[in-house]
């Protein structure tokens, strides 16, 4: 896979990622059923962590593109952050009728990129479908779940 695809991927998580971290807690604390309240430093604490988790998928990848784990692990990342940008942010949007950030980043850049990537790894046969859905599945149900445990981390750590 071409460095660039890494770089495009990474460009697109962080822009979004920051999107959220700017917006995002003053956002949750109202009332809403698609986000608890979240302090910044909760929040900035789980965004980071994950932000240096798809970076390390991204460039396990790239520097170990014969590593079905490695493979997995960037694509699960990749069909993630297509779904993130749909549920949540775009539903809670038309829902709320209220922006919900990281839905612009999301549309513009997560969407199309990592379809892109995707598409490129299709075409060159380094992927099936069962994988894609797959690690999908598994890795965005695990950061799902990582989720509130970072929230947690991050409000311990800040408040220390």
């Amino acid at each position: 896979m071409e460095y660039y695809f890494i770089v495009f991927f990474c460009f697109a998580i962080t822009l979004h990622n920051i999107e959220e971290a700017v917006w995002l807690p003053e956002w949750s604390q109202h009332s809403s059923k698609f986000q608890k309240p979240v302090t910044s430093s909760e929040f900035h604490f789980a965004v980071i962590f994950i932000t240096i988790l798809a970076y390390l998928a991204a460039f396990s990848y790239l520097f170990m593109p014969e590593s079905e784990l490695a493979k997995w692990f960037f694509i699960g990342f990749l069909g993630s952050m297509i779904i993130n940008a749909i549920f949540p942010h775009l539903m809670a949007t038309i829902l709320m009728k209220k922006y919900a950030p990281g839905l612009l980043t999301g549309l513009l850049l997560n969407i199309p990129i990592n379809s892109l990537v995707i598409y490129q790894m299709f075409s060159k046969n380094l992927i099936v479908w069962k994988e894609l859905v797959i690690s999908t599945f598994v890795v965005g149900i695990s950061l799902l779940a990582l989720i509130p445990f970072l929230f947690k981390m991050g409000g311990k750590i800040t408040s220390s």
